[in-house]
């Protein structure tokens, strides 16, 4: 037994098994050589080495494969091939985790004191409140995990490999490195394998790295160490697929040393942020409660000094205190969340976590992938080259070169289209013979009168591809392949009038022409024989041609996805493309969307290495397409964009979108062709794939902060007056206007159901022309705050105003006047405040069905607390008279006329301006 130390580079989680066997013949002796892995130098990645100097340095023969007991010890060193799962906290951290909120806690404690002065009802429904919310997060938790577990499920189930000279079946959790994996067609890549061989090998990568188009693939080694994935293309990676030919590899890494399992690394690393409307919630929450028990201690204080009992002062103190606190608050937000979730599916939005619909309404910026998102995913020839003149299509009625050119993209051509619709085969392939079937030449016909006799696969080489045909008597080959690989072959053209000299640098000009343009180009070439080629090598074949033209292929735009995009733009909203197609090819489609200008450049990958943060983040300001990129570069160009104070939100459908849309303010993900790791990581799925549904979302985001934000209005300004009128009361000279059991009746009846009707809102003019909020912008801007102060204390004045002439004449009924037009003057301001700018007359009444039954439902209770025998002795209140009545029916409607009057100066200007982003108001 020799002890040798293996001068090579290992790389990835899976090759940290201790020792590693190796076979080295001696004549007729056999020596095993184990190598301690401890002291190997990381050198060159596997992507730049010789394949043989893969197997050597990974102790394998490529003709035997593992023996079974070598593979049975790296099996126990590394573990099973498969993604790691995080430990799972227990279930009952991640419920009690739910109450760590500020105003949850504050919630609780109100319903504690509710409970201990006698206020059952209102302790039990602030804890149902509670409750209903931490069940709602409880459920969340899941997420990260399914995102994990939809990983595990990209891994292949069974997979071929050869062991002890032998192939075999194994399970693919049992492969480990060193292995040597045979692929064909249709398989799953179950490992990252260093490629040995290679048939015609094109592996579909648009999951992993989102080229829709399919990668060739060989064994030469690559220059460059820091070659993206996508142009690895001696490398198949772990969860992507075989679309065509076979190949054989050996495994160079297993599980979390993946590239899939670099990303699982990454998904259980991020962290989800807090919403806009978390944020500001937690910061008002905060400062509301502060300054209501200042306001309480000050009323209390007031009270005793002026006489009033201690236990009465106690408890009025307290009841203002739950009163002031919006405890349905967080039933309004969830219910409003809910029912905006609802909504969307029906515009094919599905939402996996309720904060984000409001989210969506707040992003500044949309980061979106292009295959799949933007584009169709399916590759389409849109140009083509012939007889020197470019056409958008194949001609109606083709004859000499068009003609050939149209068989000879059939003929040259592995896919297939059933009579049903349903396609295989490689994408470039497929669109080649749905471009050709689009102009009447199909495929059935022209192989049974053109047989196939013999072809020589694409070799990454030659980068061309030909298949010889027998046509009666005639024998003929079709060659394409890049045109830098197939025009210098050519010696003629054909023309409509026959062949004739062929201009190679106009052919050269116009593909590059074209590639310029993002297409990916094919030229195609014939060539007739005297006999069969077959058994001819190819540059005996591929030589002499008869140039044909040339075709440009591109994965195209959705047909919708432009005026998505501008109306993005009029919402305030930057698009930008992130993408791992190429430079050219993103650039192309970006400008024909909109994203880009013609000035406009590509960042890829590889600049992305080059920059520190900081300057990423000033470049991140003006870019608008990535290029080249990998799951870590979405991370950053994200984290970026947040950086700069951007709220960003990311789509995508691919499996190395998931982190990105992960550690996005918010992740939506494609329902249609997106990889579950996708969906299990994003916040929403848009279920038709359709980037105009992002649109529609973000409306509706709007629109329901909108609406929160009314009803934040609404309850903390009918709070402000409960306020203003106990608070006041004492300077003026007045005994205490209402007990604590109205103060609790007051918050029940008209924060209930007026609240939650003010949620159902209809969005307001001009919702979608404004610019987003500033992340940081609070709750109470745009004149908010204000509103509140001076409309609080309008309905105070009012309400003392009224118990003043009520104890002036010294009805016995002044406390149940006081008690009823504070409640009335609070369901007038809620129909008046429906719209920021608009008065209530252009947007009617009736605008807002739910709101007016809460109102009449309301009213219809205010008055069965006058003059119901059984609610008065409850209520302390007595019967009204008829002036009485009207007095309380008639000063509600001071408040409609003031807020119009706000209103009407806020739409010429006079007040709150110089801001933007105010509801309805144009950017």
């Amino acid at each position: 037994r020799i002890f040798v130390r293996l001068q090579g580079a290992v790389t990835g989680a899976s090759s940290n098994y201790s020792t590693v066997s190796a076979t080295r013949k001696t004549g007729e002796k056999t020596s095993k050589m184990v190598c301690d892995l401890t002291e190997i130098a990381l050198d060159a990645p596997w992507h730049q080495r010789e394949w043989a100097a893969a197997c050597l340095d990974l102790g394998v023969s490529q003709e035997r494969g593992l023996d079974s007991a070598e593979a049975a010890a790296r099996l126990a060193g590394t573990g099973p091939n498969q993604i790691e799962r995080a430990p799972r906290r227990p279930l009952w951290r991640r419920f009690l985790d739910q109450f760590s909120n500020f105003m949850i806690l504050v919630l609780l404690a109100a319903a504690v004191v509710s409970g201990v002065i006698g206020e059952i009802t209102d302790s039990v429904a602030i804890i149902v409140i509670v409750a209903l919310n931490a069940i709602v997060g409880f459920i969340q938790e899941y997420r990260a995990e399914k995102a994990l577990e939809a990983l595990q499920a990209l891994m292949v189930p069974t997979v071929r490999v050869r062991r002890d000279g032998e192939e075999h079946e194994l399970p693919a959790g049992d492969l480990v490195s060193g292995d040597i994996v045979l692929l064909e067609a249709g398989n799953l890549v179950p490992a990252d394998i260093r490629l040995i061989r290679t048939m015609d090998l094109r592996v579909d990568e648009a999951a992993l790295t989102g080229e829709s188009v399919s990668v060739n693939k060989h064994t030469l080694p690559l220059d460059e160490v820091d070659t993206v994935l996508g142009d690895r293309t001696n490398m198949a990676f772990s969860g992507t697929l075989v679309s065509n030919g076979r190949g054989e590899g050996v495994v160079v890494a297993t599980g979390m040393g993946t590239e899939l399992g670099r990303i699982a690394r990454l998904l259980g690393e991020g962290e989800i942020t807090g919403t806009p409307l978390q944020k500001r919630l937690e910061i008002f929450g905060r400062r509301l409660v502060v300054l209501v028990l200042v306001i309480c201690v000050v009323i209390f204080l007031a009270g005793i000094a002026r006489g009033e009992p201690v236990m009465l002062m106690l408890l009025t103190g307290v009841s203002l205190a739950v009163a002031a606190i919006p405890e349905a608050l967080p039933a309004v937000v969830t219910v409003a969340l809910a029912l905006g979730a609802k909504r969307m599916v029906r515009h094919q939005a599905l939402v996996r976590r309720l904060p984000a619909v409001e989210t969506l309404g707040s992003v500044t910026c949309i980061c979106s992938d292009k295959t799949g998102t933007l584009t169709l995913n399916r590759m389409r020839a849109e140009r083509f080259h012939a007889d020197g003149r470019e056409l958008p299509g194949l001609p109606e009625q083709p004859g000499g070169p068009w003609k050939w050119l149209a068989e000879a993209m059939v003929l040259n051509n592995d896919a297939m289209i059933a009579a049903s619709g349903r396609r295989s085969g490689d994408p470039t392939e497929i669109a080649l013979l749905e471009a050709a079937m689009d102009g009447g030449f199909e495929k059935a016909p022209l192989d049974a009168s053109c047989p196939r006799v013999a072809e020589w696969p694409f070799d990454p080489t030659r980068k061309r591809m030909t298949t010889a045909h027998r046509k009666g008597g005639t024998h003929f080959t079709v060659t394409k392949g890049a045109p830098e690989a197939v025009v210098p072959l050519c010696v003629d053209q054909l023309f409509m009038d026959g062949p004739g000299d062929f201009g190679a640098p106009a052919a050269s000009g116009a593909a590059q022409e074209l590639a310029g343009r993002g297409y990916r180009v094919l030229a195609f070439a014939m060539r007739t024989h005297d006999s069969s080629p077959a058994g001819m090598s190819p540059e005996a074949v591929e030589r002499d041609l008869c140039f044909l033209g040339l075709v440009a292929l591109l994965d195209p735009p959705r047909p919708e996805a432009k005026q998505a995009i501008a109306d993005c733009r009029t919402a305030g909203i930057t698009p930008v493309m992130i993408t791992g197609d190429h430079p050219a090819t993103a650039l192309a489609i970006a400008r024909r969307l909109g994203i880009a200008d013609d000035t406009a450049k590509v960042l890829t990958g590889r600049d992305l290495q080059e920059m520190d943060e900081p300057r990423l983040s000033d470049a991140a300001g003006d870019a608008r397409v990535y290029a080249r990129v990998t799951p870590e570069h979405k991370i950053r160009i994200v984290e970026a964009l947040q950086s700069n104070g951007e709220f960003a939100a990311m789509t995508g459908d691919g499996v190395n979108d998931a982190p990105a849309l992960k550690r996005a303010d918010i992740g939506v993900a494609m329902g249609e062709k997106g990889t579950d790791v996708a969906r299990e990581a994003a916040d929403m799925v848009l279920l038709d794939d359709n980037f105009a549904t992002i649109v529609c979302a973000v409306r509706e985001g709007r629109r329901i902060f909108d609406n929160i934000r009314k009803f934040i209005k609404y309850t903390m300004t009918s709070n402000a007056g409960e306020i203003w009128t106990l608070f006041l009361a004492p300077f003026l000279g007045l005994p205490l206007p209402l007990l604590p059991i109205q103060i609790l009746w007051i918050n029940l009846v008209t924060d209930g159901l007026p609240g939650l009707a003010l949620s159902v809102e209809k969005a307001e003019r001009g919702v979608m022309q404004r610019p987003p909020r500033p992340t940081d912008e609070s709750v109470f801007a745009h004149g908010m705050w204000q509103h509140m102060v001076w409309v609080g204390l309008l309905i105070g004045g009012l309400s003392l105003g009224a118990q003043a002439w009520a104890w002036g004449r010294g009805s016995e009924n002044w406390q149940t006047v006081v008690f009823t037009v504070l409640t009335l003057s609070q369901l007038v301001h809620a129909l008046v405040i429906r719209s920021e700018r608009d008065s209530l007359l252009r947007i009617g009444f009736a605008g807002n069905p739910a709101l007016l039954g809460a109102v009449v439902l309301t009213l219809g209770l205010q008055m069965a607390a006058i003059y119901v025998p059984f609610l008065q002795g409850m209520l302390h209140t007595s019967a009204l008279t008829l002036e009485e009545l009207g007095v309380c029916l008639t000063l509600p409607w001071v408040v409609l006329a003031a807020v119009e009057m706000e209103k009407w100066a806020v739409r010429r200007g006079w007040l709150y301006a110089g801001r933007t982003g105010l509801p309805g108001t144009p950017a």
